[in-house]
């Protein structure tokens, strides 16, 4: 069953032709760059950015990434990469979709997990920041 997003966005890019090999098929680890592209409009959306992120105290590494590859994108395709933050308590969680823009074909599922760990100790949050909460208090008084 599909996790209710909080927030959700999708992004559009061309495939390019530094990211393809030989057979003109997107190499599979640049799937991880359109993931941080579509990562990084997400975090725009409730306005905590890496650089906010910094500013707040706070780094949220990826601690769990899982890709699941279905078809292949191929150069001068364009995709969509959908975003969606389903979970926030205790750790960000992010599900995407990577399809093609054309068709609509799923090409890639994906997940990343990030955690809070505090710039001035090093160590991991188990609670969820407030400044996390605070950003996204728009959103769930939506809810």
């Amino acid at each position: 069953m599909k996790a209710k997003a909080l927030l959700s966005t999708t992004t559009e890019l061309e495939v390019q032709f530094f990211d393809v090999d030989s057979m003109r098929v997107v190499w599979h680890g640049n799937y991880v760059k359109y993931l941080e592209v579509a990562r990084c409009e997400l975090l725009k959306l409730f306005d905590y950015n890496y650089l906010q992120m910094e500013a707040s105290g706070y780094m949220w590494p990826i601690v769990d990434m899982r890709l699941k590859y279905v078809a292949s994108a191929r150069l001068s395709e364009w995709i969509t990469i959908e975003a969606r933050l389903v979970e926030y308590q205790t750790r960000i969680k992010i599900d995407y979709i990577v399809r093609d823009k054309a068709t609509g074909a799923v090409l890639t599922k994906a997940h990343t997990i990030q955690v809070a760990v505090e710039m001035s100790t090093g160590e991991m949050s188990f609670n969820t920041p407030q400044c996390l909460l605070d950003k996204l208090a728009p959103f769930l008084e939506k809810e």
